[in-house]
């Protein structure tokens, strides 16, 4: 009689898949293939191909399945609290790394490196945020700060906790952002007259106002390039 352990099929495509990175990152990852990976991580004892395309078709894209919520990963059959919580702990740490790349250099290079960071941050959610990001004299990230979220008016609210957030951390320059999860770039305005509320609060502290960029669905709208500021 053999009495030898017959390992399970997707303990080799695990291997495969692990050799496969090691070689050549994500490269040449299909969408599902990066999930898949990920979740050998978060689910030990199964084959997880079947779940990682479960996912992608469910929500749509892989980006749209790390901007789904803990709540709604679960709706999906085998996505246990654990794995829809590593799931969201992927997409995090990816926008702490690109948040420490900008505030790790030692001073910008160019603006789009903000607008990056902020499309990578703001464009999944579902409700509307409002951030900005603090600047020495260097043009060096101080902080990144989330000042407000859900519907506000912005125009009233905004101008104090911005200018209040520049004295905190003793900025030189300003750059705020927020989201339009309904889809539009346009600025509303609430948004205009915000963005002339912010630029006068700040100047009578000495601070200077660099941009206002609007987020949605991937793309941006700059104040700065349309002449807004």
């Amino acid at each position: 009689m053999n009495n030898r352990t017959v390992k399970p099929d997707y303990l080799g495509h695990r291997k495969r898949l692990k050799e496969k990175f090691k070689k050549k990152n994500l490269k040449d990852f299909a969408d599902y293939e990066i999930l898949e990976f990920a979740l050998t991580f978060s689910i030990p004892q199964k084959d997880t191909k079947p779940l990682a395309k479960k996912l992608i078709k469910k929500f749509g894209s892989l980006k749209q399945v790390f901007d789904a919520s803990f709540e709604e990963l679960q709706t999906v059959k085998g996505i246990s609290g654990h794995s829809s919580v590593f799931i969201s702990f992927l997409r995090q740490t990816a926008l702490l790394y690109r948040y420490l790349e900008i505030k790790e250099s030692k001073n910008l290079s160019s603006p789009q490196e903000v607008v990056n960071y902020f499309v990578s941050a703001l464009s999944g959610e579902k409700i509307e945020k409002f951030c900005a990001v603090m600047l020495n004299s260097g043009n060096k990230v101080i902080e990144c700060v989330e000042l407000e979220k859900g519907t506000v008016n912005k125009s009233v609210v905004m101008p104090r906790k911005v200018a209040e957030a520049a004295l905190k951390y003793k900025a030189a320059s300003v750059i705020v952002a927020h989201n339009h999860p309904g889809g539009t770039l346009k600025p509303s305005q609430n948004d205009i007259d915000a963005t002339k509320s912010v630029y006068a609060a700040l100047k009578t502290i000495d601070v200077s106002l660099l941009d206002h960029i609007i987020i949605s669905n991937g793309n941006y709208f700059s104040f700065k390039e349309y002449n807004l500021i």
